[in-house]
C-alpha cells in the first residue's frame, strides 16, 4: 500500500555571495517599446511602491526534485514453507535488530532435525564397529587368516562411513537452519509497516509478496537530480568546504524540517536527461522526513533578460536591464544592473513605460520589503 506523498523542499547550500538584493518581483523581459513620451509636468504620476537597493550576504542554493528514501529498507519474507502460528509485532511499531516478528509452525522442522541426528548416531555406531574390525584384520592379514583384499574392502567401508557422517552433519546443519528460519526476526532496526499476513496463513519460500516491511528511518536519504551544468559548482564548493549543507523545508518553502549534508554524487551523468543524481543524508531524529515523500530542492536560478524600473530624482523612471542571480522568499538577488542606494519600483511596474512619471506611495503593512 502506498501513501500519498507530502511535498517538501530541500535547499542545498553552495556558499554565499554579497550581491545587491531587490525586494519584490523583477518584471520579465519584454520587447523594445516605443520611445517614451514626456509626461506633462502637471499630470499626476503613476502610483507605484518603491524600495531601495541594498547589499546583503545571501546564501546560494540549487533547485531539483527528489524523493526521501529509507536508509535501509527490507521486505521480510519466509525462507521456509509452513503455517504462521504467531505474530509478535504491532503494525507501525519500532523494532530492534533480532526482535521476533513471526513464528512459523516449528514442529515439522524439529522432526527433520531429530531424524537427521538419529541417522548420524546410527552411522557413528556402524563406523565404530567397522574401525574395530579394520584394526583386528590388520593383525590377521600377516598371519594369513585374512586376505589383503578383505582388509582393503574393510578399509573402504570405514571411509564410506566417515563420509556418511559428514553428510549427516550437513543434514543436521540444514535442519537447524530451517528450524531457525521458522522463527522470523527483524534483520535491522527500524519502523515496521503494515503486515500482509495473519495467523493461520500458509506461507512459502517462493511467495513473491512479503510478510511485512521494515524501514530504517534514522538516518534518512533524500535522492534528487540537478542539471549537469551545476556539477562543477557542487564540486568546487565541496572542495572548498569539505561538505555541503542541505536543508529540508516544508511545502510552504519556509518551515524548516531537517538539516543534513550532501553524501553521494553519482559516478555518471544521465545522458538522456542531462542530469546528475545526488543523495543527501539527514539524521532525522524527530522523523519529520518519511520514505517516499517527494522533495523539491530549492536552488534559486533567476531568469535572464529581466529588467527593473529605477526611480530618478525627478520621479521619472528608467527601465534598466538587470541580471537576476536568484529569487528567494520574495527577494530578487541582482548580479548586474543595479547599485546600492538606488530606488526601484517593486509594485505597479506593469503600468509603466520608460521615462514615465511616478508617484511613490507608502507600502501597505505586511507587503514585501
Amino acid at each position: 500500500m502506498r501513501k500519498a506523498a507530502i511535498p517538501l523542499t530541500l535547499a542545498l547550500a553552495l556558499g554565499a555571495a554579497v550581491l545587491p538584493r531587490l525586494l519584490g518581483t523583477v518584471a520579465p523581459s519584454a520587447e523594445a517599446q516605443a520611445p517614451p513620451a514626456s509626461a506633462p509636468p502637471s499630470a499626476p504620476g503613476v502610483p507605484v511602491t518603491a524600495d531601495t537597493v541594498a547589499t546583503a550576504d545571501v546564501p546560494v542554493f540549487l533547485q531539483a526534485i527528489g524523493t526521501a528514501q529509507a536508509y535501509n529498507m527490507v521486505t521480510i519474507k519466509s525462507r521456509v514453507d509452513g503455517q504462521i502460528v504467531k505474530i509478535a509485532f504491532a503494525e507501525g511499531q519500532d523494532a530492534k535488530a533480532g526482535d521476533p516478528l513471526i513464528q512459523i509452525d516449528p514442529r515439522p522442522f524439529q522432526a527433520v532435525l531429530d531424524q537427521a541426528m538419529a541417522t548420524k548416531q546410527k552411522d557413528e555406531a556402524q563406523l565404530a564397529s567397522a574401525q574395530a574390525d579394520l584394526v583386528r584384520w590388520a593383525e590377521l592379514v600377516p598371519q594369513g587368516v585374512k586376505s589383503r583384499q578383505t582388509y582393503d574392502q574393510q578399509k573402504a567401508l570405514v571411509q564410506q562411513l566417515q563420509a556418511a557422517l559428514k553428510a549427516d552433519e550437513a543434514q543436521i546443519e540444514a535442519a537447524r537452519l530451517n528450524l531457525g528460519y521458522a522463527d522470523i526476526r527483524a534483520p535491522i532496526s527500524g519502523r515496521l509497516g503494515i503486515r500482509m499476513v495473519d495467523i493461520g496463513n500458509m506461507v512459502r519460500a517462493t511467495d513473491a509478496a512479503g510478510l511485512v516491511t521494515i524501514s530504517q528511518l534514522k538516518p534518512m536519504f533524500v535522492s534528487f537530480t540537478v542539471p549537469q551544468e551545476n556539477l562543477h559548482k557542487i564540486h568546487q564548493k565541496k572542495g572548498e568546504t569539505g561538505e555541503l549543507a542541505v536543508i529540508a523545508l516544508g511545502a510552504d518553502n519556509k518551515t524548516e524540517l531537517a538539516r543534513g549534508k550532501l553524501s553521494v554524487i553519482d559516478n555518471a551523468i544521465d545522458q538522456p536527461t542531462g542530469t546528475i543524481r545526488i543523495k543527501a543524508t539527514f539524521a532525522n531524529d524527530d522523523e519529520r522526513l518519511w520514505p517516499g515523500e517527494f522533495a523539491a530542492q530549492t536552488v534559486q536560478d533567476g531568469p535572464t533578460g529581466s529588467y527593473a524600473y529605477v526611480i530618478k530624482e525627478d520621479n521619472t523612471v528608467e527601465r534598466r536591464a538587470v541580471e537576476v542571480a536568484a529569487v528567494q522568499d520574495g527577494l530578487a538577488i541582482i548580479g548586474k544592473g543595479l547599485s546600492p542606494g538606488e530606488r526601484i519600483v517593486v509594485d505597479g511596474q506593469y503600468r509603466l513605460t520608460n521615462g514615465a512619471r511616478v508617484k511613490v506611495e507608502a507600502k501597505a503593512p505586511g507587503a514585501a520589503g
